[in-house]
């Protein structure tokens, strides 16, 4: 547990709202601030966190950026709040409230320094008429803000939202003439509109307080974040350490039929188990290799799979998903060890056969996805079950 992470935190100390670095306590993570559970609550409610060197350099107003560090063996209490598994971990606060996203990106200086560069430009957009509307990008869910003033008090409220959310969103707004058709005067509307090109989703009106920052947060949240995400390489690390076994759809990149269809279905008849397993699309040409590790190739495209990170379990034909139930059977069948089991022993003789093609007495194919978790070869993990 004594990996280096020096150049990191020495060289690029740095993040937004409050960018709180939580380390060892042999690292030298000179220049940031020792955060204490006697000193936390104070200095998370500091516009922005982060500093040394070339960050000081580049935002020299004072409490602009400030980086804190957190001995994580001595302060326990801070490391159990802020749920740390491994070295070193960025968790960044803006406006007294954590992000959902830490800091995951290259350990260099430079793509450090860039990445509070982004998280201090401006999280919304400004539309001059309503006709600008019309050119959203149809596969990003936006969140559209209709107000008279830029110095109303509701507005402070969503601009707020939105620069604690400005991952899972994009934010617009319109002031005055740009806005007025759209709302009464004096009242505010804001209004959430889906990614119609992936979903079948359609637009809705905020109808709670303007005036209430959690109760339009979690609002804009759940509306953000859908039941079903996209699954990257720039994501999937996060969405691996979230620790749920993986329901993906693997589509070609113009079949958005299928996203549509396999969304629907997931937000019909499986809502209730989005406490056990994530439900994920991801694109079959970027992500050839696990599909060759389950026997299947683009051609062979769209495909649903489980990877549960241990082993990977095929749904054995994609039309199936369209009967009441089979897609939740599926489901069933991974907690229950069926698929194992019929993968090395063949069907069970009382039920279908889930694995049709793929058993004859084999094991099933490894977890690829849990490849792409948190690496020890960028973490010290902590007491990691990574399955």
């Amino acid at each position: 547990m004594t990996e280096s992470i020096k150049p990191l935190l020495v060289s690029c100390l740095a993040i937004v709202a409050v960018l709180h670095v939580l380390y060892q306590p042999t690292d030298a993570t000179g220049g940031a601030l020792p955060l204490t559970s006697e000193n936390i609550d104070m200095t998370l409610g500091k516009p922005i966190m982060i500093a040394p060197a070339a960050i000081k350099a580049e935002f020299p107003e004072a409490g602009k950026v400030v980086l804190g560090k957190v001995d994580c063996d001595r302060e326990t209490a801070i490391a159990s709040r802020f749920h740390i598994s491994k070295y070193p971990t960025l968790k960044i606060v803006r406006n007294g409230q954590l992000s959902k996203r830490e800091y995951r990106g290259q350990r260099s200086a430079e793509a450090f320094l860039e990445f509070v560069k982004k998280q201090l430009e401006d999280p919304i957009k400004e539309f001059k008429s309503l006709k600008d509307l019309e050119n959203l990008d149809s596969k990003k869910r936006s969140i559209i803000g209709y107000f008279d003033r830029r110095d109303q008090a509701e507005y402070n409220i969503f601009r707020k939202v939105a620069t604690n959310l400005k991952e899972d969103c994009q934010f617009h707004v319109g002031f005055g003439e740009a806005s007025q058709a759209m709302h009464p005067p004096g009242t505010p509307i804001i209004v959430f509109r889906p990614d119609v090109a992936l979903s079948h989703e359609n637009d809705e009106t905020y109808t709670g307080s303007l005036s209430n920052f959690d109760e339009l947060k979690v609002w804009i949240q759940e509306k953000c974040v859908p039941l079903v995400r996209e699954i990257t390489f720039e994501t999937a690390e996060e969405l691996t350490e979230e620790g749920l076994p993986f329901l993906i759809l693997f589509y070609k990149p113009d079949d958005l039929n299928s996203i549509k269809d396999y969304k629907a279905i997931i937000e019909q008849q499986l809502m209730d188990e989005k406490q056990n397993v994530n439900f994920l699309t991801a694109d079959g040409k970027r992500f050839a290799h696990p599909l060759h590790h389950l026997g299947k190739s683009e051609d062979d495209l769209p495909v649903i799979a489980i990877d549960s990170f241990k082993h990977m379990y095929l749904f054995p034909h994609f039309n199936d998903m369209y009967t009441p139930g089979k897609l939740k059977q599926f489901l069933q069948d991974l907690y229950s060890g069926k698929l194992h089991r019929e993968f090395h022993y063949g069907p069970d003789p009382t039920s279908n056969e889930i694995q049709s093609d793929n058993g004859k007495g084999t094991s099933p194919p490894e977890s690829k996805f849990k490849e792409l978790g948190p690496s020890k070869h960028r973490y010290t993990l902590l007491e990691k079950d990574e399955l």
